[in-house]
């Protein structure tokens, strides 16, 4: 379905790419913006700018030069495997050190880009799965505990947040069995405003914050201040960019296949830089890291429309958003309950594709189930129980409190102990490294 397209259909494909992409990425800001001690403006703010970013690193990959970008008709979204270290970096070296991170590593992915097929072998199924498992399993806390609430809330695990919380997963669940299709796509976001409304039913949502929200606003770079780099926080940032690098080189040769494109190894580069390029853009205005988000391509497939035009389209939707506090508001009165339902399936859905990419491995090898094991296991011990490393020194120890950091490490390191560097996987790359760099 490829013919001209007029304004109003541009339009509705364009916000069809918007709504399948929306709830993951209002999600992270309703998650990372309290958990680092954000009040609920700056949160508004948070959703607000990562809106508007999201749109911006849209146009970098599909729009594209001879430099950066894909040219496909990718939708870009805030990088859920970043969630976990971004916390752990606020929560311990401060907001300002999120953002200097990403950026810092949104430099060197750019770089990497550069070397991708010589970084492949490093992260074969084993580890890639097993980071992507130990990033799901170590956010389900988050979901509880907006289920649970606060342990000193005279509401803690009351039956009407538990029954809130499981109304939502059965809609995921309910929409899921009846549909196909954009319904399916739109599952997490259909629950989240089905919850919402019910919960109003319950006189549990107020509205007083969409009130005093105002209609335009101007997005401002630094606005929680200048970003401070930290090696540290860097590092487990860098890991987080390799990961999602990782997935979305994927993504580019699933999308290929569904548009009928051949990707030569530049157009791999070019995407990957793209991607580094929006991550420090994401620092810059202050939001997240960017990263391919895989739904689109599922919507693709689906509508069989395959111009660049319409995620165009969805990438200037995505920032006329973003300048229009009352959406962000909006976003704001869905109950904790609601959101932590949501987030169960969301994240539970992380750790299935962390299993699909293990598919691939051979469990037969000792090798393989000790990477997967003592990596797991100590990723979520650390999640589980962050203290043990109370005494190690402070310039290091936000590599051993993040159980996501800590376990992916533990991969890499024992993958290349026990397996050696892979000599293939069926993902390797060939690049040329000379041919459009000037």
């Amino acid at each position: 379905m490829n013919k001209h397209l007029g304004f109003l259909k541009l339009g509705t494909f364009g916000m069809q790419h918007v709504l399948a992409m929306y709830g993951g990425a209002v999600v992270v800001p309703l998650i990372v913006g309290p958990a680092i001690g954000l009040n609920e403006a700056e949160v508004a703010y948070l959703i607000s700018i990562d809106l508007f970013t999201c749109g911006l690193a849209t146009f970098l990959q599909v729009i594209g030069n001879k430099f950066f970008g894909i040219r496909m008709p990718i939708v870009m979204g805030v990088a859920f495997q970043a969630v976990g270290p971004m916390i752990a970096i606020g929560t311990m070296q401060g907001v300002p050190a999120i953002f200097g991170a990403i950026i810092a590593a949104g430099a060197i992915v750019i770089f990497l880009a550069q070397f991708m097929d010589r970084i492949i072998p490093f992260f074969p199924p084993v580890v890639t799965g097993t980071v992507v498992i130990i990033i799901g399993t170590s956010l389900i806390g988050a979901a509880m505990g907006n289920i649970t609430g606060q342990p000193d809330s005279s509401g803690y695990g009351s039956l009407t947040n538990l029954l809130l919380a499981g109304l939502t997963l059965v809609i995921i669940v309910l929409l899921n069995r009846f549909f196909r299709g954009f319904m399916r796509a739109i599952s997490i976001l259909a629950s989240l405003v089905i919850g919402t409304i019910i919960a109003a039913f319950m006189g549990l949502v107020d509205f007083s914050s969409v009130g005093e929200a105002s209609w335009f606003h101007m997005v401002t770079p630094f606005r929680f201040g200048p970003p401070e780099f930290h090696l540290s926080a860097i590092l487990s940032m860098v890991l987080v960019g390799i990961v999602s690098m990782m997935e979305a080189t994927g993504v580019y040769f699933a999308l290929a296949e569904v548009i009928d494109k051949k990707l030569t190894g530049n157009d791999i580069k070019k995407g990957l830089r793209a991607e580094g390029l929006a991550q420090i853009i994401g620092g810059i205005f202050q939001a997240f890291p960017y990263t391919t988000f895989s739904q689109n391509v599922g919507l693709i497939a689906l509508t069989g429309v395959k111009q660049r035009r319409v995620v165009v389209a969805s990438g200037c939707i995505l920032v006329i958003l973003g300048l229009l506090p009352k959406v962000a508001a909006l976003t704001l009165i869905i109950p904790d309950p609601v959101l932590g339902g949501a987030m169960i399936a969301m994240f539970g859905m992380v750790m299935a594709s962390g299993i699909r990419q293990l598919s691939s491995v051979d469990f037969r090898r000792t090798e393989n189930q000790l990477v997967i094991a003592l990596s797991v296991g100590l990723g979520l011990g650390v999640s589980i129980a962050p203290d043990v490393f109370a005494n190690v020194p402070q310039n290091i120890r936000i590599l051993f409190e993040n159980g996501i950091v800590t376990g992916g490490f533990a991969a890499v390191v024992l993958n290349l102990i026990l397996n050696g560097v892979s000599k293939g996987d069926g993902r390797d790359i060939k690049l040329d490294h000379t041919s459009d760099i000037a």
